[in-house]
């Protein structure tokens, strides 16, 4: 990543390039750049495959990939899929869910859209403000005869209320899967996640920090379901020509699994950069007024993935728009998560037009939440310079408003 000969000097608003200034990068600073781990070790697997010529269908290396898994979690069965996605779709199917399921509305669309393929119906929940978590006093008032199961969502890495959603599931005579798209290697009072609810699905999309190019893969304890899933994933087939249920083809290809392996081996070395760039932007960031950084648990394991701000308008003066606009301009790619709400979204803005009205949290942090850049390819010195940039746009907050609300109306600065 270059940087500028600007960046030492933006501290003044005219050094920003929404002022005119020069973009402090010269190519876009993403969040969720791909971690790699040992790339030799990684093209070493991938000869063997191409020397074996098995490249899908149950290869070892996705055997060795579940394996693993299965091992560091304490989970009995993994199950490796070719995405998480379809790793919720056949996990549902599975489960037997049907009817209402009980969801967060602040969540990767891709969440609600794996009910919604399915016919069931997604009934969003609102969060905790602090957690950002289901809420489970939510929860227990929206159950119907309708309702077959709750889906909680770990976001962030942090875990969901697990006991209580826990209780509120074996009480009322429900299914408990958890979308754990964000949790790989965290973990719930001294467990690993993985070991909760009647499943749990991972991603090893190529934006987590732990990454199979592409892939996923459900974790349960409860056989049973575990051979449905592996039936499932690969159309039905328990025999080379008998099919036992139905089913699709969600398995996982070996070159994935190699990739996945590979990260695996390289864990530990992903989260002590992670966590080292969350304790620099604590650092740097410390003492902004109605700036705060999402906290974690130091009791549990975290994989520190993602740095998640919360702007508050009335004390910064600028909203949170405003400041991902100055970070734009500056190639600095910061997202808003998860903005604006699944429910906000199509096809459930049309299905549910009033639960926004029930999502009074969800709708607050849809407006605050701003992601920053972090994992494998970023520096300290570069997320030094994205502090110094936020720190000078909150300190000429009410002269960037008005330029930014000048541009917006159309008028040239």
């Amino acid at each position: 990543m270059t940087i500028t000969k600007y960046d030492s000097l933006k501290e003044t608003i005219s050094d920003l390039a929404v002022s005119g200034g020069r973009p402090a990068f010269e190519n876009g600073l993403h969040v969720g750049r791909p971690n790699i781990g040992d790339r030799v070790k990684f093209a070493q697997r991938v000869d063997d495959i191409l020397d074996r010529r098995w490249l899908t269908n149950g290869g070892q290396y996705v055997e060795e990939f579940e394996r693993r898994i299965a091992d560091l979690l304490k989970v009995e069965h993994c199950v490796a899929m070719c995405n998480a996605t379809v790793g919720l779709e056949i996990a549902i199917r599975a489960l037997g869910l049907d009817g209402e399921v009980i969801v967060p509305s602040f969540t990767f669309v891709a969440t609600a859209n794996a009910l919604q393929w399915l016919g069931i119906t997604p009934v969003f929940c609102d969060v905790d403000r602090q957690t950002h978590l289901l809420d489970p006093g939510k929860v227990e008032q929206l159950i119907t005869p309708l309702t077959s199961g709750i889906m909680g969502v770990h976001l962030w890495g942090r875990p969901c209320d697990i006991e209580s959603l826990t209780e509120i599931a074996r009480r009322r005579g429900l299914k408990l899967l958890f979308d754990s798209a964000h949790a790989f290697g965290s973990s719930y009072q001294g467990r690993m996640i993985g070991c909760f609810g009647d499943a749990e699905v991972f991603s090893f999309h190529a934006t987590k920090f732990l990454n199979s190019l592409e892939g996923g893969a459900v974790v349960t304890n409860d056989a049973a379901l575990a051979h449905k899933l592996r039936l499932m994933r690969n159309f039905g087939f328990s025999t080379y020509d008998q099919t036992d249920s139905i089913g699709v083809n969600g398995k996982m290809n070996e070159v994935s699994a190699a990739m996945g392996l590979t990260n695996l081996e390289s864990m530990d070395e992903f989260i002590a950069v992670n966590l080292n760039h969350y304790k620099q932007y604590k650092e740097e960031l410390a003492g902004l007024e109605g700036i705060s950084l999402l906290s974690f648990d130091e009791n549990e394991r975290s994989n520190y993935q993602y740095v998640v701000l919360e702007v508050d308008e009335v004390k910064t003066g600028i909203s949170r728009d405003q400041l991902l606009a100055v970070l734009h301009a500056e190639n600095i790619l910061a997202r808003r998560y998860f903005y604006p709400g699944c429910h906000r979204m199509e096809p459930y803005r049309t299905l549910y037009a009033d639960v926004q009205f029930s999502l009074p949290q969800t709708e607050y942090l849809a407006e605050q939440v701003l992601t920053l850049p972090t994992g494998q390819a970023i520096t300290p010195e570069i997320i030094s310079v994205v502090c110094a940039i936020i720190r000078t746009t909150l300190k000429n907050a009410a002269e960037v408003r008005k330029l930014l609300e000048k541009r917006a109306a159309g008028v040239t600065v």
